[in-house]
């Protein structure tokens, strides 16, 4: 391509600067709030979809990190949480310090300047700490802490990283007190006031203790979204359940089957009346990538015209699934060759894409030329709408493609 658009990425991340809850939260928490420590590993594996950390005590041997420390959870950041800039067999499963990451994952000139790199104008980020829709609170014994905590976040995403400092060029999106959805309704609302028009939420909250989708549990939570325009953003991990197939299954296995997560959440979706009752509702699925969708809508269609009357749907889900999925779902993208020659099967309207700045997976710094090598068969037109004109509608952005601020 002659000209590639400037991107949109629907799916970055941040890494929480140690002052986030320090600075937030009331005196008598900030001793027992989220907190970082320098400390050695003593142990950690990463199998069976399952990341086991163990921190040291002052004075232990072991390799040196920086770990969030809040309530009985002590995490580390790792090498897979910060790896653009090293070579690929150079990214191993290790604790770093915030000295030993790139800067642009937690501070913002330094991020615009990474996205500059990138060809990347706006980005939407997912967090760290928190996980990426705030199971972190959601897990934690002291709820009213736990809800301080994730408005301590969101104040700081809105107000900080996506400062004026940023230029509207970071995007926020905000967690919610998954543990209650009337505090969750209210907190979309707090947020959507002030322009915020992105909410992170768990592709299968059962895996979290959590009543699924098919209840009425969430219908308060659900209303809020539909009533402000609030998109529904699901990382894949965000059920605190990575894909996998037995206990001892390297992480390989798990990484090449992400995107199984968002697949069993989306056909849940489908099926479970919401977006006939809400028909404003939009969700997105972060990280799931797209060459998977046309099948399951396809199987989805011919369960639902064959087999509703005993399959327990015909009662809520009045159309075929695949309509359904054309109004209300995105599938997010940053390097599926296969879903973009079957991108008819998909939708050019259902598609965004996304640059995973700055996880082991990111197209960083050659986003643009992943994408053009990718999309090349593709109009002009339709390439514009995928790598941001989609974003721009979905996200209620500005013409030139930047979050208009409170």
């Amino acid at each position: 391509m002659e000209t590639f658009p400037k991107i949109i990425s629907v799916d970055d991340h941040t890494v929480e600067p140690p002052h986030v809850w320090r600075d937030r939260l009331p005196s008598k928490y900030r001793d027992i709030g989220p907190r970082v420590v320098r400390a050695p590993l003593k142990e950690m594996t990463f199998l069976g979809g399952k990341f086991a950390p163990v921190m040291g005590a002052k004075g232990d041997e072991g390799p040196i990190g920086d770990w969030w420390v809040y309530e009985d959870l002590h995490r580390p950041l790792t090498r897979l949480d910060t790896a653009v800039g090293y070579a690929r067999d150079e990214i191993k499963l290790e604790v770093i310090t915030y000295e030993q990451m790139r800067p642009g994952s937690y501070d913002v000139p330094a991020r615009l300047a990474d996205m500059d790199v990138n060809h990347v104008q706006s980005a939407l980020c997912f967090p760290t700490f928190p996980r990426f829709c705030g199971q972190t609170f959601t897990e934690a014994r002291d709820r009213e802490l736990g809800l301080l905590g994730v408005r301590a976040y969101n104040d700081w995403m809105v107000e900080e990283w996506c400062g004026p400092e940023a230029h509207g060029r970071l995007i926020p999106l905000t967690l919610i007190p998954l543990w209650d959805a009337e505090l969750a309704a209210a907190e979309v609302r707090r947020n959507a006031a002030r322009g915020v028009r992105a909410v992170a939420f768990s592709e299968i909250p059962p895996h979290l203790g959590l009543p699924s989708i098919h209840t009425d549990d969430w219908d308060p939570f659900l209303a809020a979204c539909d009533e402000t325009g609030t998109v529904i953003a699901m990382h894949i991990g965000s059920s605190s359940k990575m894909p996998s197939t037995s206990p001892d299954a390297p992480p390989a296995v798990g990484s090449t089957i992400t995107f199984a997560n968002c697949c069993f959440s989306m056909v849940d979706w489908l099926m479970s009346g919401k977006f006939e009752r809400f028909p404003r509702l939009r969700i997105m699925y972060a990280e799931g990538q797209i060459g998977w969708i046309p099948y399951i809508l396809e199987r989805a269609d011919v369960v639902w015209e064959e087999n509703r009357g005993w399959g327990g749907v015909a009662d809520k889900v009045h159309r075929p699934p695949s309509e359904l999925f054309t109004e209300h779902v995105y599938g997010c993208f940053f390097d599926d060759a296969f879903g973009l020659r079957n991108l008819d099967a998909v939708g050019v309207g259902n598609v965004l894409y996304e640059t995973d700045y700055p996880h082991s997976d990111s197209t960083w710094p050659k986003s643009k030329e992943v994408g053009a090598a990718q999309m090349g068969h593709l109009a002009p037109e339709v390439v514009e709408r995928i790598v941001r004109g989609n974003a721009i509608e979905l996200l209620g952005l500005t013409e030139q493609g930047l979050w208009p601020g409170p």
